[in-house]
Order: structure tokens, then C-alpha cells, then sequence
């Protein structure tokens, strides 16, 4: 009697796991990407729900559950949204194909390069870097060093935009024919198209934070 239990128990335990639990959260997902793009393609349009109820003859409720992520909607459920909303029928799942990333740098741990024109006592650490992403922006986080005041200063110039953080020390940054006084909270905004760099360095050591983005090559 004792072994009839056992078993029983042992079949029960397998009958209660769910062998389709990874695969059925992973449907959820695509169920919400896919209600999110139709969202997003129907606002484009300035259209209202009941207009695209109307345009596809679906019921206003189905159409409720499919942005909200709550139902699997056909082929041919798609392929009429597709034609009301003027948009690919693949683009329905953009956001379920697109990889995010992400980049941990441990305190210390950024890598040390060598930029063009890079000279001595001037340490650039990269803190992460993401190439092909679905934004189209490249963006490259620098933390800057800068230790010996009788060199030489760098001047660069690069396709994107710059943004400096000043964290330590004091320097007066060049841009363009205009020269600005970074104190630690100090922020600089600016086309990295015209020729940029520290000049003077009045307070050393001094460190700050260079975050470049520029666009992806095709």
C-alpha cells in the first residue's frame, strides 16, 4: 500500500511541472511586442481604435487584447493590420527580434587606449562600448585623466556630439575659438565636429567623464 502511494505522489509531482512554461512565457513576450507595435504604428496614424476596427473589421475588444499584449493574433489577423496601418507585416515583431544590450565596467576596470593625438599624461579609459544596437547611435564612454601639466595639450576633432562631466581638479576646455572653465559639476555640451580639448590645466590631478555619440556606419 505504502509503494501504490509512493508512486502515485511521484506521478503527481510530474503531472503538476509545467514542460511548456519557458516556451509559453516566451509567446507572452512576442504577444507584447507585437501589441506594442501596433500601438505605436496606429498612433502614427492618428487613428482611434474603433477607426481600426472599422478599417480591418476586427471587434474593438480583440483589438484591445493584441495591444495590450493579451492574445496571439493570426496571420491573417496581422496581414489585415499590416494593410490598415501601412506598415511591413514583419515590422510587427521589430521589437521582439531586436537584442539589448548592456556593458558592466567594474570600478577600475575600464580599458586603457590610445586616442589619435592622445599624448602623455593624459590617461583615456574606455567604460563600455555597444556597436550595432537598433538606435543607430554608437555611444563611447571615456573617463579622462589628466596628471602632467607640461605637456603639450591634445586637440581632436570627430563626426557626433560630446557631452563633458568634470569630477575632479579644474581645467579651462577649448572649443572651437571659445575656451569654458570646467570646475568638478561643470558639464560641456558641444558639436565635436570643431576642433576641442583641455588647454589649461589649472588644478591637477583632474578627471572627468567624456561621453561621445556619433552614428553607426551602415
Amino acid at each position: 500500500m505504502k509503494k501504490a502511494k509512493s508512486e502515485a505522489d511521484r506521478s503527481s509531482k510530474v503531472l503538476s511541472q509545467n514542460p511548456h512554461k519557458v516556451g509559453g512565457e516566451r509567446e507572452k513576450v512576442l504577444e507584447v511586442a507585437i501589441g506594442k507595435e501596433v500601438r505605436a504604428f496606429r498612433r502614427q496614424q492618428n487613428m482611434t481604435v474603433f477607426e481600426l476596427a472599422e478599417a480591418t473589421g476586427l471587434s474593438i475588444g480583440m483589438l484591445s487584447k493584441i495591444e495590450n499584449g493579451n492574445t496571439s493574433p493570426s496571420l491573417t489577423t496581422l496581414q489585415a493590420l499590416s494593410h490598415a496601418l501601412s506598415a511591413p507585416l514583419t515590422s510587427f515583431f521589430r521589437g521582439f527580434e531586436e537584442s539589448r544590450s548592456a556593458v558592466l565596467t567594474k570600478a577600475g576596470e575600464g580599458a586603457e587606449i590610445s586616442r589619435r593625438g592622445t599624448r602623455a599624461g593624459h590617461q583615456y579609459n574606455l567604460l563600455g562600448h555597444i556597436g550595432s544596437n537598433a538606435s543607430g547611435v554608437v555611444v563611447e564612454p571615456y573617463l579622462i585623466t589628466l596628471s602632467e601639466e607640461s605637456d603639450i595639450f591634445p586637440v581632436f576633432q570627430h563626426d557626433g556630439i560630446e557631452t563633458i562631466y568634470m569630477l575632479e581638479g579644474e581645467i579651462d576646455y577649448r572649443h572651437g575659438n571659445d575656451l569654458y572653465p570646467l570646475r568638478p559639476g561643470d558639464t560641456l555640451f558641444f558639436d565635436a565636429d570643431a576642433p576641442h580639448g583641455p588647454e589649461v590645466l589649472a588644478k591637477l590631478p583632474a578627471r572627468y567623464l567624456s561621453i561621445i555619440a556619433y552614428p553607426q556606419s551602415s
